[in-house]
């Protein structure tokens, strides 16, 4: 006789009340707010910069995986059944291993992120169903350093998305300009329907959920935090979502406030 509470669904997560879509999730905590501002802090550099967005990215993708990650009843035969016959088994809710997973690297800032996804999935999932694919994306700004679109130099797309969970680890979701050319890129470059879309993000702001919301609703979105610094006092009192006209978040050069400054320049050394 397997033991009942093996079987129950322990997937959810713990999110942050807002009046957003309900594909946005605000996962952060003590623990994840506390590694964000040392992220952000001017002393920080490498290698700690490295192993704090690791433990951020191991965290969202945890929380990515028990919300939206299809499940299945299984079954494990432990060491203690040499002892107990039949009794040293276990049955749980676990991953369903069926799904190909595609960890999108959407370089430059992504690039650790989405190594740090694939990686870790592998420990879990068949690697033969595990793929990686690159998409290098540039801000394109105008002589005054304002941000005018996005820049496509190239892809390696790895095959076909059909069935698939597509994860695209990008540390700021700032204006959604990135996340839309590479998903719209998928759209146009890949064959098949996937599974799931999922973003994962250190911060997002309410630029980015809005310009989201509009063309791409069904994406689930993680984020460990929400800067909308240059709101309103009103929006800034209220829950996230009451006051959207009032929310704001990038400033005239379309960086997050607060922010974190230049992630992906001190991930990888390289300052242009």
């Amino acid at each position: 006789m397997l033991d009942h509470q093996y079987s129950e669904n322990l997937s959810e997560v713990q999110e942050s009340k807002h009046h957003y879509p309900p594909n946005i999730h605000l996962i952060g905590n003590s623990y994840t707010h506390t590694l964000l501002g040392l992220i952000g802090a001017s002393e920080t550099k490498q290698p700690h910069l490295n192993l704090y967005v690791e433990w951020c990215y191991l965290y969202l993708l945890q929380a990515a995986m028990n919300k939206i990650f299809p499940k299945k009843i299984q079954t494990k035969t432990t060491r203690m059944e040499e002892h107990h016959p039949g009794h040293g088994m276990v049955q749980f809710q676990g991953f369903n291993e069926d799904h190909p997973i595609v960890v999108i690297d959407i370089a430059r800032a992504g690039s650790w992120p989405s190594q740090t996804c694939y990686q870790h999935l592998n420990y879990f999932f068949p690697p033969d169903n595990i793929r990686q694919d690159h998409i290098y994306i540039n801000r394109k700004t105008d002589a005054s350093g304002q941000v005018v679109g996005q820049t496509l130099a190239g892809s390696k797309i790895g095959g076909s998305i059909n069935h698939a969970i597509l994860i695209f680890p990008d540390p700021m979701g700032a204006s959604g300009g990135t996340i839309d050319a590479a998903i719209k890129h998928y759209q146009e470059s890949a064959s098949g329907t996937p599974h799931s879309m999922i973003a994962l993000h250190l911060m997002i702001t309410p630029e980015y959920i809005e310009r989201m919301k509009k063309d791409f609703p069904k994406v689930e979105i993680f984020a460990l935090r929400l800067d909308r610094g240059l709101s309103s006092e009103r929006a800034l009192q209220a829950l996230p979502g009451k006051f959207p006209a009032e929310e704001k978040g990038l400033n005239n050069f379309q960086y997050v406030v607060p922010g974190a400054g230049g992630v992906g320049e001190i991930l990888n050394n390289s300052f242009v």
